[in-house]
């Protein structure tokens, strides 16, 4: 089931400071924002070091974001794909991300395959046939799968 409290170790605000090289002042000002995740006891915040190591792995390199992470922020608003890209490079970054909703080995029909495609995009017949096309997924009489051959690209 979830994490046992007893299984949870919490950092003080202080401990978190000391840990990244910061002004306790920064870490209370990023608790208070809610950019770092944490819990407000009485007066006193905690932070879950489990957390605390996510929070590090997805704001740590911000400055240095790859290509598909650019291209993903410039095309997706709100989880929602706001375009489809033109470029092929950038294109195929975005058809990878949707690939990932696809199950390995889980053989989908057209109707389940425009389903999950339609919580992101309406055009769901070219983001399909764009995925046929690139080799992410094969379709055989009405049938798609997640190509299990396909490679997801470098990231830059």
């Amino acid at each position: 089931m979830g994490d046992n409290i007893r299984d949870i170790d919490f950092l003080t605000s202080q401990e978190v400071a000391e840990k990244l090289k910061l002004n306790q002042q920064v870490v209370l000002r990023k608790l208070r924002s809610g950019e770092l995740p944490g819990y407000k006891i009485g007066k006193e915040w905690r932070v879950a070091a489990h957390e605390l190591m996510s929070w590090l792995e997805r704001y740590s390199n911000q400055h240095r974001s790859s290509k598909r992470q650019t291209t993903e922020r410039a095309f997706f608003k709100d989880g929602r794909l706001e375009s489809i890209p033109a470029q092929r490079k950038k294109r195929v970054f975005v058809l990878e991300r949707l690939l990932e909703d696809f199950a390995p080995q889980q053989v989908y029909s057209e109707a389940e395959v425009n389903a999950i495609l339609g919580r992101y995009h309406t055009d769901v017949a070219t983001l399909r046939r764009e995925m046929v096309d690139e080799g992410m997924m094969i379709r055989s009489e009405g049938r798609y799968l997640r190509a299990s051959s396909y490679v997801r690209r470098p990231d830059d």
